[in-house]
């Protein structure tokens, strides 16, 4: 596991901590870092730590109300085999958010965690 220095964090904004756990750790290769009470935990992946803060965290009051929904922001994941991902995940009932697009880098497909943030798959 990197140093804390060694992170890149990033904070998304949960309806509920526990799914969110579950879903970053079953299905995207997550494993916890903390869980120190209801509101709050981190996961990491690689150099990767996702903060998962739910309505009664710090990070969730400090969000301006206009800002209650998921954009177009999301965090990254590369992947070795696209397929295989998707097939492993429709199976799982994840729920995806576009079909797998190629483009000049690789090809992608989009998908939402529970509260609706979203998530990249890339396979160069």
């Amino acid at each position: 596991m990197p140093a804390p220095e060694q992170y890149a964090s990033v904070r998304y904004v949960v309806d509920d901590v526990e799914a969110a756990i579950a879903f970053y750790t079953t299905h995207l290769g997550f494993t916890v870092k903390t869980h120190p009470a209801p509101a709050f935990a981190d996961v990491v992946r690689g150099p990767l730590r996702l903060l998962l803060s739910g309505p009664a965290s710090s990070g969730a009051r400090a969000t301006p109300s206009d800002a209650d929904r998921a954009g177009r922001n999301r965090i990254h994941l590369v992947v070795d085999d696209l397929d295989a991902e998707v097939t492993g995940l429709r199976e799982a009932g994840v729920r995806f958010r576009s079909e797998v697009v190629t483009g000049p880098g690789g090809r992608q497909i989009l998908l939402e965690d529970p509260a609706g943030n979203l998530v990249e798959l890339f396979e160069n």
